[in-house]
């Protein structure tokens, strides 16, 4: 399916939306979404995607209130980078038991207070006991906004997405998957990610980095790197055991999946005059950039490389993001981020990622993909790194269109959930 084909069936759909007669949900006040997302705070993308939805509903629809129904791992210090940019969102948390009791009053006053249910961006229909307990037990209207369907996240949420007033998902596999599978949803269409919209900053954090690295604005690339799976196990606080299956699994593919990419770092080292970020998006690759870029580099090509040792949060990621010539990596959600705010980026990817990477195709970035699953792919890394490297105007342009493409259908997808609320 092409972008053109994407804008004509939104017409269609919203055409549909209003043929089932979208309710009178609100009168006299403002209306009121409940936006269930925020699903784990180790992940600098999985942070993203909840501002970036919020900052659509700021933009396209201003008329709205918004409170954010997180889950329980939502810590502090994020809580607290959103306020800086939502000052006013009201965030609540906990669950809902099998008699419809919630958890806790706020959570209550929530549920009886929304008009709408919100699904936010996620790699499935993430919180689909809490959307079907608001279905069940409080009768409110839902949607879903971007995510991904299929793979090991499995496929048992039909039911409940055939009511859903509308479902968007952010890549165009997805899309056709749920088509397959039958699902009756009066809308169904490519939506893209609630990440491309987040706008987190923290500049001063960014910059001082940049300056005790030696990095200057627009003068270095953004590598990040991931094993198969992520090895939750490495991380104290989740307190997770090892998981055999999934370790062997990143063991036996990890220099298979990395060769490439270490071999485009050499390069824009040894053949342009930028240097090289390496950094994370979760808190496990710290230590996979260090073992599988920063340990393996030759000594000409490592005085070019910055390895970041700590973790970050998404808002001094972006701002340093915006600072740079642009991304590369096998990472998916910093990418995104970056081309929702005009920065060029690359894209690895492997199934154990799901589709999602697909949706580079599907917002006019097809050759800035390559499926580390096919070997034959390999070869074009390095020259493609090259050259977003050494032609940075040609590379911002191109993601400018892709980054415009995307801010339409975004502008669409909230036109449509308006619609639900007037």
């Amino acid at each position: 399916m092409n972008r053109r084909n994407f804008l004509s069936s939104t017409a269609v759909a919203a055409s549909l939306s209003l043929a089932n007669g979208a309710p009178a949900i609100v009168s006299g006040r403002r209306s009121r979404i409940l936006l269930r997302s925020s699903w784990q705070v180790v992940n600098i993308g999985d942070i993203a995607h909840t501002p970036g939805v919020l900052a659509l509903i700021e933009k396209h629809i201003p008329e709205a209130e918004v409170r954010l129904w997180a889950s329980g791992d939502l810590t502090d210090e994020v809580a607290a980078m959103e306020h800086k940019r939502f000052p006013n969102l009201k965030i609540v948390k906990g669950r809902i038991d099998s008699k419809g009791k919630a958890s806790n009053v706020d959570l209550a006053a929530a549920l009886e207070w929304a008009d709408f249910l919100l699904h936010g961006s996620g790699p499935s229909l993430v919180a689909r006991k809490d959307v079907e307990a608001v279905v069940k037990h409080y009768r409110k209207p839902f949607g879903v906004f971007g995510i991904t369907r299929g793979s090991f996240f499995g496929t048992d949420d039909k039911a409940i997405l055939d009511q859903a007033r509308f479902v968007f998902f952010r890549d165009s596999v997805s899309l056709k998957q749920a088509k397959a599978d039958g699902i009756k949803s009066p809308v169904m269409e490519f939506g893209p990610d609630g990440a491309f919209a987040c706008d987190l900053r923290n500049d001063a954090k960014a910059e001082a980095f940049l300056k005790a690295n030696d990095l200057e604005h627009g003068k270095f690339l953004c590598c990040l790197s991931r094993l198969r799976f992520t090895p939750y196990w490495t991380i104290p606080s989740r307190k997770r055991p090892v998981d055999p299956e999934r370790h062997a699994r990143n063991e036996a593919m990890k220099e298979h999946d990395h060769r490439a990419l270490r071999d485009a770092i050499i390069a824009v080292a040894r053949e342009t005059s930028l240097k090289v970020l390496l950094c994370p998006e979760d808190m496990t690759q710290m230590a996979v950039g260090k073992e599988m870029f920063w340990d393996r580099l030759p000594e000409d090509a490592r005085k070019q490389v910055v390895w970041r040792e700590k973790f970050w949060l998404t808002d001094e990621a972006l701002s340093t993001y915006i600072r740079s010539a642009g991304l590369f990596g096998s990472e998916m959600h910093s990418p995104i981020m970056a081309v929702g705010n005009g920065i060029p980026a690359i894209v690895c990817r492997f199934q154990e990622q799901t589709s999602k990477g697909f949706m580079w195709r599907d917002i006019g970035l097809g050759d800035w993909l390559f499926d580390l699953d096919r070997d034959v792919e390999h070869a074009g890394i390095k020259p493609a790194v090259l050259g977003l490297a050494m032609n940075p105007e040609a590379a911002r342009s191109k993601t400018a269109k892709a980054r415009a493409f995307v801010q339409q259908r975004q502008k669409e997808m909230c036109d449509i959930l308006r619609r639900q609320l007037v």
